[in-house]
């Protein structure tokens, strides 16, 4: 009996003292965390996103604090989310417009031609990755919806015409949709861009017109019509180099094209 009652005394009397010495090593070597980290995360949006390149809001809080990750990567924040961290953080920071999602594909049901019927699961990845497609084109968008079950803004919904739409107020310009997408059709512009080719078709003009009504077929003309410089043609493909020139002779550009791949952003009141 004795035995066993000094056996627990000397089992608790371990206890306690591991217990002691681990509570005094856990306040001895803990490190407090830097108070900014908190802060900043109260400062970002809480999308959890991972458009800035980290896991989520938390982890890129820390690695501004402790790795000097620039403070306006956050797409949903945008500037002013940008300059309340910087202000935080006491550093210099350059605030540019956060860009939007664009679909540089005019394909829809009525123009594009049509070679099979996909029957399997609803996805886009899966589609191109099984039967590249039921459209003769095999660049163009297949409506499937990736890139709108992406979006973690609601920025973008699925149009009759079998493409999707995206609601630019929305668009914060993080980039999930346009890695989402299988066919490299969705592309991140400039707010303010007007003049877009519609099109990343980089067949011979000959048969990228047979598969689709709105194909770029690189006849030149839109570059001829373009500001010097501003245009060219890459890949069987228009190509603009410089928006903003492009822009001030946008309804030239436009005319000039015959199959209407040239895209003219439609201008908004207020």
């Amino acid at each position: 009996m004795n035995t066993i009652l000094l056996s627990v005394i000397v089992m608790a009397g371990m206890g306690i003292f591991f217990a002691v010495f681990l509570l005094v090593s856990y306040k001895k070597l803990s490190v407090e965390e830097d108070p900014r980290i908190k802060q900043i995360e109260e400062i970002l949006p809480g999308a959890n996103c991972g458009a800035c390149g980290f896991a989520g809001c938390a982890a890129y809080a820390e690695a501004i604090v402790l790795e000097g990750a620039e403070v306006n990567r956050c797409a949903p924040g945008g500037p002013d989310v940008a300059k309340k961290i910087a202000e935080l953080m006491g550093v210099q920071v350059e605030v540019k417009e956060a860009p939007v999602a664009h679909l540089m594909c005019q394909g829809s049901r009525d123009v594009a031609v049509q070679r099979s019927v996909y029957v399997g699961e609803p996805s886009c990845r899966i589609e191109d990755f099984t039967t590249k497609g039921d459209k003769a084109c095999t660049y163009g968008c297949l409506g499937l919806g990736d890139c709108v079950r992406a979006c973690p803004f609601d920025a973008m919904y699925m149009g009759e015409d079998g493409l999707p739409k995206i609601i630019e107020e929305k668009c914060t310009g993080c980039g999930i949709c346009v890695e989402e997408c299988p066919r490299d059709i969705l592309a991140l512009v400039p707010r303010d861009q007007k003049t877009f080719v519609a099109c990343v078709n980089k067949d011979k003009g000959a048969i990228s017109r047979k598969v689709c009504k709105v194909s770029c077929i690189a006849c030149g003309l839109c570059v001829k019509k373009a500001p010097e410089g501003s245009m060219e043609l890459k890949n069987n493909l228009a190509v603009i180099l410089d928006y903003k020139q492009v822009d001030t002779k946008s309804e030239e550009v436009y005319a000039a094209c015959p199959t209407k791949a040239i895209e003219l952003k439609e201008e908004k009141d207020g």
